[in-house]
């Protein structure tokens, strides 16, 4: 059995997200940034978004902005691919 590591979120106002656990940011736009927590997907969307640091040593990740959703676990169902057929 794996290990789970620890992850906390805190979303402050809707305008301001810290996020440990983070082991990458896969990609991030003024709407979206995609990141990687213990192994899973973690989508956050709203506009005017920001990141303001990023440590891969440590984890810890913010970022700014109007934050709308937080969805953890997305699934890859929809994959890429798809997307350009």
């Amino acid at each position: 059995m794996q290990d789970a590591k620890q992850s906390v979120l805190t979303l402050e106002d809707q305008k301001r997200l810290a996020l440990t656990g983070v082991s990458s940011v896969d990609s991030f736009s003024e709407n979206a940034i995609l990141l990687t927590v213990n192994g899973k997907r973690v989508q956050i969307a709203g506009a005017k978004l920001k990141v303001l640091s990023f440590s891969e040593g440590s984890g810890n990740f913010t970022a700014s902005g109007e934050v709308s959703m937080i969805k953890y676990g997305a699934s890859r169902a929809l994959s890429l691919k798809k997307l350009f057929r």
